[in-house]
């Protein structure tokens, strides 16, 4: 389980957006419902500038292209990112309800596996998906951490 990577990191916290996202998987029956879900947040999450597509924003450890783009604006972390992978496009926007609006102490001190895991998506994610999403999980805690 890709969870016990992060073992003491932090108390779980969630933002209310991803409170909302909980209630949402909450009332979806299955996992193909969920799996769904996920890929229309990724349909809907904004695009990223191909500008922005360069080796210094790409997450090594992905299976797919992953790029993220972090921002600290008025203390606030926000990110952008992108995949060519519909379902990680998703993973990123499941990300983003995730930590969006925290401040960089408190993006740290998130426990994402366990959030994470109140979606079930440690259950259902094949082993490099769930690599992939750690790697964009270790990204962001890192340009959190170098900020607080």
């Amino acid at each position: 389980m890709w969870s016990e990577y992060f073992i003491g990191v932090g108390a779980p916290m969630a933002n209310e957006a991803f409170e909302e996202l909980v209630e949402t998987f909450e009332f979806l029956d299955d996992w193909e419902d969920r799996y769904r879900h996920v890929i229309e947040m990724g349909k809907a999450f904004p695009p990223l500038d191909d500008a922005f597509k360069v080796p210094a924003t790409k997450v090594e450890g992905c299976a797919s292209q992953v790029w993220l783009v972090p921002t600290i604006e008025d203390g606030t972390f926000d990110f952008q990112g992108a995949s060519d992978a519909m379902i990680v496009q998703g993973l990123i926007a499941v990300l983003h309800e995730l930590y969006a609006g925290l401040s960089p102490k408190d993006v740290v001190a998130v426990d994402a596996p366990a959030e994470l895991a109140r979606l079930g998506l440690d259950e259902h994610l094949s082993s490099q998906r769930s690599n992939g999403l750690r790697a964009m999980v270790q990204r962001i805690r890192e340009t959190a951490s170098s900020a607080a």
